[in-house]
């Protein structure tokens, strides 16, 4: 059965030529041109991924974001014409996997969609990010459990995405230790870290934020600046 994926796009050129790509590929598409019908989709149809456009002519790509990701846990990746971090950060942040700037090749669509359910299929069977045997960790009142896939802080079960979910797993099977930005990366997203990349970044604050660390002293995910991020034993 193959995958099925939205896309949502006021620019009817750009929704119907990534349309043809992922067709062309094999993947099942429901295809929008404004945020009020891809809201409905969302409601009554199970999707595998979601593409949207940030600026949309009724609500932004950011809030059909939101809203997925109050009950969804599959990949979105967003597309904007507009180059600035800020843009960026915002979608990483409410839960956005990655993020393609226009103009783009329709190639590189299809091949970031293939990334993102290549992870998201891995985490539903490994649970992310495995570096060794173990199942579970508990860390000062933290478990995770890769294979319930389930966090629990302080006896509350946290509602992470695939992606922060092997974030926090692969900082915990490397407790005592600070992994760089550009290995944390590369082992969560399974791609090539380049220069001035926020989303690790974007991605640490907001499992922060599930988390209810303190910005200034947290206890669990601590930055070391310049190096990386750690979970002190």
């Amino acid at each position: 059965m193959s995958e099925t994926i939205l896309v949502v796009d006021d620019e009817k050129e750009i929704a119907d030529l990534i349309e043809l790509y992922l067709k062309n590929d094999g993947y099942s598409v429901y295809k929008y041109y404004n945020g009020t019908e891809a809201l409905k989709c969302i409601e009554k149809t199970d999707l595998d991924l979601a593409i949207l456009d940030v600026m949309l002519p009724d609500v932004d790509g950011f809030h059909i974001c939101r809203k997925i990701r109050e009950n969804f846990f599959y990949p979105i990746i967003m597309l904007t014409a507009r180059i600035e971090d800020s843009d960026k950060i915002m979608g990483l942040t409410l839960g956005a996997d990655d993020y393609i700037t226009k103009p783009f090749n329709p190639l590189e669509v299809v091949a970031r969609v293939k990334t993102q359910l290549r992870r998201y299929t891995r985490y539903n069977q490994a649970g992310g990010a495995v570096t060794s045997e173990q199942l579970e960790y508990d860390i000062r009142g933290l478990t995770i459990n890769r294979e319930t896939h389930k966090a629990i802080l302080s006896g509350k079960e946290l509602s992470l995405t695939p992606i922060e979910f092997s974030i926090l797993w692969y900082l915990c099977a490397h407790q005592g230790t600070v992994v760089p930005s550009e290995e944390l990366f590369e082992a969560v997203w399974g791609e090539k870290y380049y220069h001035s990349n926020n989303t690790v970044m974007a991605h640490i604050g907001r499992l922060r934020e599930k988390m209810k660390e303190p910005t200034k002293k947290p206890k669990f995910i601590k930055t070391v600046w310049g190096v990386g991020y750690t979970i002190e034993k």
